[in-house]
């Protein structure tokens, strides 16, 4: 197995090298979906197309779950928040700036 002084390069992320810069609220519209597959039947709203850090993106999410008042995680660039509430997040988000659609069903 080859090696070089920074590791194993196979390993390296490739997101790492991928810095997002977050626009403004005002220029972005979060699309706000329900989710169901997967997971036993129960409901996740889903928070996508937002262009934010990762650190953004995770203060956003900690905002909303304290907002609701339940658990969520920022998965593969959205983020997740347990239970149907697209409504209240939607308010959240307007209140913030940003433009929302309720999307799905």
């Amino acid at each position: 197995m080859w090696s070089s002084s920074e590791g194993d390069l196979r390993k390296k992320d490739s997101r790492q090298s991928r810095r997002v810069i977050s626009l403004p609220p005002g220029k972005q519209t979060a699309y706000l979906h329900r989710d169901s597959k997967g997971r036993g039947g129960k409901v996740v709203t889903v928070i996508r197309r937002l262009v934010l850090s990762e650190q953004d993106m995770i203060a956003l999410a900690r905002q909303l779950k304290q907002a609701c008042g339940t658990g969520g995680a920022v998965k593969e660039g959205a983020i997740e928040i347990q239970g149907e509430q697209r409504e209240k997040i939607a308010a959240v988000l307007e209140s913030l700036g940003y433009k929302v659609k309720i999307a799905g069903g």
